[in-house]
């Protein structure tokens, strides 16, 4: 089965990148929601790094109806690598990066949207504040995350209350200044939210209501790789941030069905 032609630059306003592992069943009910919750002009990239994954079939059974398609990360394994190959794929004038498992983030493209359209160069989802929250995944690591998060914002003095998460909107002819290291895992949303802020982008931030795995699934976070590759751009984050005098001082806040607002939160 042969997917769809992508469409041209000029017609596709965001390219949605989703790296997978064998998220078969997530994707079948992800693509549905997207196409029933989404009016803009769309390209959804499922990026695969092994040819069996059962991903592949899901896409080419829907290719036909929906504008997805897979793309052969062929950088090697792991999300930097993925998010890598799908960048230099996709069509869009927006990259928005999240999980196949995640339902969150789907609520909230509009409104990461809207934030990019009025200027905003980087788009951040919260589960920790303006009404978001975290719910499923990992015990240990909602923990991690939550403290991490916490202490980074106080200690380095960043502007988003979520630097970790992996939802991440931003403008596709920035992704090589954002994520130019290697990472492990999704520590690759970390690196781009500080170098985002040293950068001095315009930035935004949406709160979101975090769901993970609700359709079921095994998790590919481990708790020791993960934690020394997060706990590597905590330090070298602190140290920039604090000395940097570029660095984004404030950030765009957009509540859900709510006009936008340049604030912060207590630290």
């Amino acid at each position: 089965m042969t997917a769809p032609s992508p469409p041209s630059t000029s017609e596709c306003t965001v390219t949605i990148l989703m790296p997978v592992r064998n998220e078969g069943l997530n994707l079948q009910i992800m693509l549905r929601m997207l196409r029933g919750l989404l009016d803009v002009q769309h390209e959804v990239l499922v990026v695969h790094d092994t040819l069996d994954d059962n991903s592949i079939s899901v896409v080419e059974e829907l290719a036909e109806t929906l504008p997805v398609r897979t793309v052969h990360n062929t950088y090697g394994r792991g999300v930097v690598n993925a998010i890598r190959s799908g960048v230099e794929a996709a069509t869009g004038q927006y990259i928005l990066v999240f999980a196949a498992d995640e339902v969150g983030p789907v609520l909230a493209i509009e409104d990461m949207l809207a934030l990019m359209d009025e200027g905003c160069d980087f788009v951040s989802c919260t589960r920790y504040a303006y009404g978001g929250r975290r719910l499923g995944g990992s015990i240990v690591g909602g923990v991690l995350s939550r403290t991490a998060n916490k202490l980074f914002r106080w200690m380095a003095g960043s502007v988003f209350t979520d630097c970790t998460i992996g939802i991440k909107m931003f403008r596709r002819t920035q992704f090589n200044e954002l994520a130019a290291s290697p990472s492990v895992g999704w520590s690759v949303a970390f690196e781009m939210a500080i170098k985002a802020q040293l950068m001095g982008l315009v930035l935004g931030e949406v709160p979101i209501i975090s769901i993970d795995r609700l359709y079921g699934g095994e998790s590919t976070f481990r708790v020791a790789p993960w934690t020394v590759a997060y706990l590597r751009w905590f330090v070298w984050g602190l140290l920039e941030l604090r000395m940097s005098t570029a660095s984004t001082s404030d950030v765009i806040i957009r509540i859900p069905k709510s006009t936008p607002t340049t604030g912060s939160i207590p630290r």
